[in-house]
């Protein structure tokens, strides 16, 4: 099985863990965002790098990104950003 099957029911396919971390570091800023996921890697001494160190070990806290990504797009009324393989058609 590949992973470059279209996923129409996955709201996340081709969304990296990058680009969901630095939108909600964007839209909230690393206090908001410690307040918003009581997590370390927020909170004490945050950096994009630490962050997706501890996220990708780290399922539960991944999880909670990702619903926090997705909520933020809903009430912000942002489009999902395209893929990659969106740009081809």
């Amino acid at each position: 099985m590949t992973t470059d099957q279209p996923q129409p029911n996955n709201p996340l396919h081709g969304i990296t863990l990058l680009k969901m971390l630095e939108h909600l570091v964007e839209v909230y800023g690393w206090e908001e965002l410690g307040f918003r996921i009581d997590i370390r890697c927020f909170t004490h001494d945050p950096s994009i790098k630490s962050s997706l160190k501890f996220l990708r070990k780290t399922d539960w806290a991944r999880a909670k990104v990702e619903r926090l990504y997705l909520r933020s797009l809903y009430f912000n009324h942002q489009p999902i950003p395209p893929t990659s393989s969106d740009d081809d058609e």
